[in-house]
């Protein structure tokens, strides 16, 4: 059986197909050894791949498909989302049955049937350049699939450009010129070309600036994130980075080199990781990570660190991203299942302990490491200080402050961070398109002496950074003492005598909504830049939170809202990412949406006629409501969803957004005895938020402590 002609398999049309359209694709296989009545043609596809999940029994639905063959046998198609070994999860299994296909004779399936009324298959909404349709026989009815010789592929290209995005360096200095960016998108964020580079002159005076570009042929323009200009170079920059995203060579999409290319010439990042589920990682390919990371690496342009991805079990410690400082780490695995042969040259490490442990025993460039949540998530139960660095608060799989609060609870002094987990071959700009991720992924700035891995390093291992959801914000935190002495993000410093006074400046890429101010797991203040006199005829519905911790933590909030007693005139949605799925208007004053959220929020802004008259009527999956609009302020109304802090919130906002920048003063008062961790949650109006890493305030209750600042943990 080893060399037995498995047959052939054709797509038409071949040509290239546009991102999350509608198509129509005829699938041929042609027998070579016959199939025996029971057996298989097995059609494997990519986890990350979010196309319309097929089906054969509505004609008139989308992603209808219709099989036939020209064997004396019927075909019976069964559509399995996890039939499959990864990252080929999911499987369309054609089954033989009533007879047997014998050599020449063709199985015909009709991908988007459009006969009956189906407006086709939805296409997956990311760009591949070989979208492959796996194809497997078991032509003896044993259930042993073997893979065809060579598969059919097609190539997926952008849309046509929808909207654009202005990107632009977050610091310049007064008189010197600059270079920013625009760059096309299509509907579901696809670049629709490279983006272009717009020269700058530089501004003549320091402050906080946007520049704003506009693209000839479709007239789409963009404002860049904010850019502060200063008198002189400070000690610190701010540099972009996603360090966390996968491959087509693990379960991602498109090369590694597309990876890295995407990061620095699309996504616009200064720094950038690749991330492959260890157990997955040939040794080969080891080498392969580590050789690409070396190519890419240019200093004072664009800093990547070889790593991966320990994917162990939850209980054995969970997903923990490992970085090295260079090229030539040893890869420690959780495990060597996908591996051929489950051989390698390399040790594994069965739990996290043992793999902190062996990073830092085992020579070579120094390692370290952040804990994450994804298909597994992190047990901060285990942690080693010398090696877990940070905890990754946001990704595309959503947001899990619950896990930097696992990591504060142990005391633990980790800073804070965001990347993206792309599985889309879209690192740095990571849309979550109609699949399982629930959230745009996520950045951090770091705040580095310089663009190169040494300083970059000496960033990470300083807490200096912050975690974005995606969005280029600024953001300053310091602490003076009562006794002058300073302390910025991530640094440990005694709190000394007195009360510290607590520096925040928060320059938003929207509206500036709130900033909450924490110490560990309390909230000591919740900051905005308006009062309750300010408060006019907005209202912002927002639903937020998740299952659980694991993989099913993705929750449901289809539903829909009335106001009555009022007219609504406005709406603005808050992450809509599906373009599927946008918010509809159902009749004057009515609202219909699909809407899920994996620990982040979604909802809505509505502007009414009169602020104060009127009823909400809200259904949703997780529950219903109904709130007379006079009883709506400053302070949100929440119901509680269960799951894990699934919530409801209802509140008013003013009629004029607030400015984007938003700067304030406040005095920590009421430190606990030991380690306080003062960080803060900056809120846009927009649904983007934000998170430092903390300063670390000892309180010390019996003599004075050192005013040293110590940079690491």
């Amino acid at each position: 059986m080893q060399h037995i002609d498995l047959g052939t398999a054709v797509i038409n049309p071949s040509q290239p197909v546009v991102a999350g359209a509608f198509t129509t694709l005829t699938f041929t296989y042609t027998a070579g050894h016959p199939i025996d009545d029971t057996g298989f043609v097995k059609l494997a596809f990519r986890f990350a791949s979010d196309f319309g999940a097929p089906h054969f029994s509505a004609p008139r639905r989308a992603n209808y498909c219709s099989v036939q063959s020209t064997g004396d046998c019927r075909i019976e198609p069964r559509w399995d989302p996890k039939g499959h070994t990864r990252p080929w999860g999911r499987a369309l299994f054609l089954k033989v049955m009533g007879g047997f296909l014998d050599r020449g004779q063709k199985i015909v399936v009709v991908f988007g049937d459009t006969s009956g009324g189906s407006p086709g298959w939805q296409m997956q909404t990311f760009c591949e350049e070989s979208f492959e349709f796996k194809t497997l026989v078991d032509p003896i009815a044993t259930y042993e699939f073997k893979e065809l010789p060579v598969s059919p592929t097609l190539r997926i290209i952008p849309d046509r450009p929808s909207r654009a995005a202005g990107i632009a360096p977050s610091q310049g200095r007064i008189g010197v010129g600059f270079t920013h960016h625009l760059k096309l998108e299509d509907r579901w964020g696809n670049p629709t070309a490279p983006p272009v580079p717009q020269p700058h002159p530089g501004f003549h005076h320091a402050g906080i600036f946007r520049v704003t570009a506009t693209d000839p042929a479709t007239g789409l323009s963009a404002a860049s994130n904010p850019i502060r200009v200063l008198g002189e170079t400070p000690q610190l920059k701010p540099f972009w980075a996603d360090l966390h995203g996968q491959s087509e060579e693990t379960i991602g999409t498109n090369s590694i080199e597309d990876y890295f290319r995407f990061a620095r010439d699309y996504a616009l990042v200064d720094a950038s990781g690749h991330q492959g589920n260890d157990f997955q990682i040939t040794d080969e390919f080891w080498k392969t990570i580590n050789a690409a990371s070396k190519k890419f690496y240019k200093p004072n342009r664009f800093v990547t660190f070889p790593g991966y991805e320990w994917s162990g079990n939850t209980p054995l410690g969970g997903d923990r991203n490992v970085y090295f400082i260079s090229e030539g780490g040893r890869i420690s695995r959780s495990c060597t299942d996908l591996l051929p042969g489950k051989i390698s040259s390399y040790e594994d490490s069965p739990t996290a302990a043992v793999l902190f442990e062996k990073l830092k025993t085992a020579g070579g460039p120094q390692a370290f490491a952040f804990a994450h949540v994804g298909g597994r998530y992190a047990d901060m139960r285990i942690h080693d200080p010398d090696i877990e660095l940070a905890v990754e608060v946001h990704s595309a799989w959503g947001t899990f402050e619950w896990l930097v609060e696992d990591a504060l609870a142990r005391g633990y002094r980790i800073g804070i961070c965001a990347n993206s987990d792309d599985h889309k071959g879209r690192p740095g700009a990571s849309y979550p398109g109609a699949g399982k991720f629930g959230s745009l992924g996520g950045l951090t700035c770091i705040l580095a002496r310089t663009l190169d891995r040494k300083h970059v390093f000496e960033a990470l291992a300083s807490r200096h950074f912050y975690a974005t959801t995606g969005h280029r914000c600024l953001i300053g935190l310091n602490v003076t003492t009562a006794d002058n002495r300073h302390a910025m993000l991530g640094d440990v410093i005694d709190a000394g005598p007195g009360d510290p006074l607590l520096h925040v400046d928060v320059v938003g890429t929207g509206p500036v909504e709130r900033v909450v101010v924490r110490n560990g797991l309390k909230t000591v203040n919740v900051l905005r830049p308006y009062g309750s006199k300010d408060l006019g005829r907005r209202i912002k519905i927002l639903w937020s939170g998740a299952e659980v911790r694991g993989r099913a933590r993705m929750a449901s909030w289809d539903g829909t809202l009335r106001v009555t007693g009022n007219r609504v005139l406005d709406t603005t949605p808050i992450n809509f990412w599906n373009s599927n799925c946008p918010l509809e208007k159902t009749g004057a004053d009515g609202f219909a949406w699909k809407s899920v959220t994996t620990g982040g929020v979604a909802g809505m802004i509505l502007t009414l006629e009169d602020p104060r008259t009127g009823w909400i009527h809200m259904k949703t999956a997780q529950r219903t409501i109904r709130l007379a609009i006079t009883s709506a302020g400053l302070e949100p109304r929440k119901w509680d969803c269960g799951g894990l802090s699934k919530k409801i919130e209802i509140y008013r906002l003013p009629d004029q957004a607030p400015a984007h920048e938003f700067s304030f003063e406040l005095p920590l008062a009421d430190l606990t005895p030991g380690d306080n961790p003062i960080y803060i949650c900056a809120i846009q109006e927009d649904g983007h938020m934000a998170w430092t890493s903390p300063v670390y305030l000892i309180k010390n209750t019996h003599k004075a402590q050192s005013s040293t600042l110590k940079r690491k943990t």
